[in-house]
């Protein structure tokens, strides 16, 4: 069976840590790599050293191993290697390296950087003199550039194991979720939140979310997406739950107790309120917000603090100083930014004449005046899940149909994955990405049938469900052959 090697580099600030936190943490990173590969293929193998963990991979599987290497909090970069076994002399060594080589230094210039481990009658500078002078006599390279080569050749002895390095990637980088305790994240769907728990989740946290719920079953159905989606991706490794907590009659509440100009800051403090009670317990010690430093009306440092006196809780808030243009390339590389676009905001309905400069006394008058059974109800009204049961959930409280063999012709398939290429059918098959799906289905005949398609049907059950609450479409089922 041909197989491909991954060699993981850790985070630097792993390998400063003591020698008891680091082989934990090395050890935390090695278990979340079997989870996570393993539910890919039972062949891959892994083995943990000190400073480095090794994947090897059978070569059917690598480019959906590479993919989970690079999303993986902990690991610093990703070499791709090519291994070679009982390399005893630098003879052998130095022919293996050229024939790897010869077509990537045709007409280029090259250096050549050597890595070794053990005991061998040369030395790291010695390798790299001879082979580079090898491959200059035994090939068509332009020559030998020190300081601004064309191609670097990567290569690693480790005793009489030789790995030249076929390409290098950057990781995450971060710590091993797992490693730092678990936080709760206050979850709206937005570019803000998404990118927070982001965040956090790549600092090895163990990263569960919470909704309030003031916009009725398709957007929880939105929000449950995108959560699903950033565990799916980045924090697979663990288990975490979603809450989901209905706030409309809270919401009813603040209108009957509370100013206009307070409203937006009530809001805030409530939810961190009813956070606080839920996170408790679940026995976790830390919120998180993805609030920053004067970006909206309750966003002001004093409204901040008006806030953060509502609980006794820590409060992390990752992206406190960050501008929104960096939270929202940070959300277009994640991924999360074609949710964000489509999610509605709810708190702003609320954010009449708001306050930017609030009063600790006239906060505390106001205070009082909120009936407080009212987000007790709300909490103990609150319903939690596992994120990896999110499908299952929505599929049971609002079922949607799903099709596995298609004999209607009548049927139009919609492949929502956002791919060049769509799935293959005798029916009819437009290519919408889930992104564009609410815009461009407006515009669809609605005298047809319409199967949403996607590899896992997990996206496809959640939009499907989207368009029936949103937009009233019966016409719209889930296709998963």
């Amino acid at each position: 069976m041909k197989t491909q090697k991954f060699i993981l580099k850790l985070f630097p600030e792993i390998m400063v840590k003591g020698s008891s936190a680091k082989r934990q943490m090395v050890g935390q990173l090695y278990n979340n790599l079997l989870k996570l590969l393993g539910d890919i293929d039972t062949d891959i193998k892994i083995k943990k050293f000190s400073d480095k963990i090794e994947v090897v991979t059978p070569i059917s599987v690598v480019d959906r191993v590479r993919i989970r290497l690079l999303n993986t909090p902990g690991i610093e970069q990703v070499l791709e290697a090519l291994q070679f076994d009982d390399m005893m002399t630098l003879d052998a060594i130095k022919a293996k390296v050229c024939e790897r080589v010869l077509s990537q230094i045709e007409d280029k210039t090259f250096v050549v950087r050597a890595k070794r481990t053990g005991t061998h009658p040369f030395n790291s500078s010695e390798m790299e003199r001879t082979i580079g002078g090898y491959i200059l006599a035994h090939s068509k390279a332009k020559g030998v550039d020190l300081h601004n080569p064309e191609v670097t050749i990567r290569i690693e002895l480790i005793n009489n194991q030789l790995n030249i390095i076929s390409d290098k990637h950057s990781g995450l980088g971060g710590y091993p979720i797992g490693t730092q305790g678990d936080v709760l994240s206050l979850m709206s769907g937005g570019f803000d939140s998404t990118v927070a728990s982001y965040l956090t989740m790549k600092r090895g946290l163990k990263t569960h979310f919470i909704f309030f719920n003031l916009g009725g079953i398709a957007h929880e159905i939105g929000v449950k997406q995108v959560s699903f989606y950033l565990w799916n991706k980045y924090g697979a490794s663990h288990r975490v739950k979603i809450i989901s907590v209905p706030f409309d009659d809270v919401l009813t509440e603040i209108f009957r107790s509370t100013p206009e100009t307070y409203m937006g800051v009530t809001l805030k403090r409530l939810m961190v309120m009813a956070s606080e009670k839920i996170a408790k317990e679940m026995e976790i010690d830390a919120l998180v917000t993805g609030e920053s430093i004067a970006q909206v009306s309750s966003q002001t440092l004093r409204n901040l603090a008006l806030i953060d006196q509502a609980s006794n809780m820590l409060i992390i808030r990752p992206l406190a100083t960050m501008n929104k243009p960096d939270i929202i390339d940070i959300a277009t590389k994640i991924g999360t930014r074609r949710f964000a676009e489509n999610m509605p905001e709810y708190c702003g309905v609320i954010s009449k004449n708001p306050i930017t400069h609030g009063s600790f006394k006239r906060m505390e008058r106001e205070a009082k005046r909120f009936d407080y059974s009212v987000l007790d109800r709300a909490v103990e009204n609150s319903k939690s899940i596992y994120v990896d049961e999110v499908i299952n959930d929505v599929t049971t409280n609002a079922p949607i149909e799903i099709i596995n063999n298609i004999e209607d012709s009548e049927y139009v398939i919609i492949d929502i994955r956002g791919e060049e290429e769509t799935i293959k059918n005798s029916c009819e098959v437009l290519n919408i990405p889930f992104y564009k799906l609410k815009t461009e289905f407006k515009k669809l005949p609605q005298d047809r049938e319409y199967l949403l398609y996607c590899e896992k049907g997990v996206m496809s059950q959640l939009h499907a469900q989207y368009l029936r609450d949103s937009e009233n479409r019966e016409n719209v089922r889930v296709y998963r052959p």
